[in-house]
This record gives structure tokens, sequence and C-alpha cells, in this order.
């Protein structure tokens, strides 16, 4: 089922949403922790500072970005790739919270994905206007284990398409709570993020935050 950003919010959590094979969407899974989620990256992001990454051709990222975990994403004019320092202070990046760990591995086994122990977690920061065009997920070690994302703040328009860069990708609205997982046969679909509407989140304010679990190394 395909959602417009300005359908009615969904019903409480009962079961997983189905997108593809190995793709599932669980509204309103990650609500009862908001505010632990929250907390725990605003920690994160003190004492790793959200920053705007240089792609290898050299354009801005519109998000920005932190790591924690063992391992964090970066991307430079040398490529995209894991590093176990933050490059900008040369420390290891934050451990990874508890409740961040704990919300990975819990809407993976709901999704079907048992056993999952994120070692990454990209946190990204959308502003209105801000965007993430199709990619792919593919930098990581292990492609056996599934994507976990968690959406806080303002609602988005998740795009998730197929394998193709040209397949054309269904629209899905994620609002604050929502998590995404995907993995399996769906581990390497191409998919984004619209460009964020305006809004005022209770919470967040003028923002969305997104956590993305991976398992890296």
């Amino acid at each position: 089922m395909t959602r417009s950003l300005f359908d009615e919010p969904p019903t409480p959590y009962d079961a997983p949403e189905s997108i593809a094979p190995g793709a599932v969407l669980l509204h309103n899974y990650a609500c009862d922790q908001a505010e632990a989620l929250i907390q725990a990256a605003q920690q994160v992001i003190a004492a790793a500072p959200l920053r705007h990454l240089i792609t290898p051709g050299g354009h801005t990222m519109a998000v920005a970005m932190s790591n924690c975990g063992d391992f964090g994403w970066v991307s430079d004019r040398t490529g995209y790739r894991y590093e176990r320092t933050n490059p900008l202070s040369g420390q290891p990046w934050p451990a990874m919270p508890a409740c961040f760990a704990d919300m990975a591995a819990r809407a993976a086994a709901e999704a079907g994905f048992e056993g999952f122990r994120p070692d990454a977690c990209l946190i990204n920061r959308y502003e209105p206007g801000a965007r993430m065009s199709l990619h792919q997920d593919r930098d990581e070690a292990d492609m056996t284990a599934p994507i976990v994302s968690v959406s806080l703040g303002l609602p988005a328009v998740f795009l998730f398409g197929g394998l193709q860069r040209s397949d054309r990708p269904a629209r899905y609205r994620l609002a604050h709570g929502d998590v995404a997982v995907w993995g399996g046969p769906s581990r390497l679909a191409f998919h984004g993020v619209a460009p964020l509407a305006d809004g005022d989140h209770p919470q967040l304010g003028r923002q969305r935050i997104n956590l993305t679990f991976r398992r890296a190394g």
C-alpha cells in the first residue's frame, strides 16, 4: 500500500506492512521509545557534531550527518567508506547507546531478521528542503544483515525502488516513530527521501532525525 504524505496517520502499531520481499514498514513501532532515542541522539551529536559531508564528485550533501558505534560512515573526494574514527577529531566514534542497539535488534526481529546486532548507526538530520537521492547501501561488509531505519520528528516521503536505479520507486509516508527494515532480496534496493516538507514537530521542531543501523564490519 502506497501512502501519501497527506494521508491520516496510520493506526497504532499492529503488524509489519510489507512493501517488497524482505522489506517492511513498522508504523509507530518506536513511538514509546522516541524520547529516549532523541536524548541519546543528542548526546552522540554533542560528542560528534553533525556535518555536511562532501561526495566524491565534490558536492555538499544536503543532509547533516554523525555516527556512533564501532564504525562510522564517511564521504569525501576519495570515496564512500566506513572508518573507526571521526576524521574531524581523530577519536573513535561515540559508543552506540543501549537504547539504539535494543531498538534496532527488536525491529529487525519483528521484520523477520533475528539476531541483528548493528555495529554502526548513521544519524541524519533533515531540515526543510533537504533530500536524499536514490542510492544503495553497499559499503557494508555484511550484506546478510538488514538495514534498520528509525524516523523521528517531521514526516517524510520515503522512496523505495528496485535493484536497478531505473526502477520507479514507490512513495511511503514515514512519520515520527516509524521504522523501515529491509534485507534479504531487497537488501540492495535503491531508496531515498523526497525533499522534506516544512513543519514544526512538537519534540524536534523544524527537522527530521533519521537513525540508520547497519552491520558494517
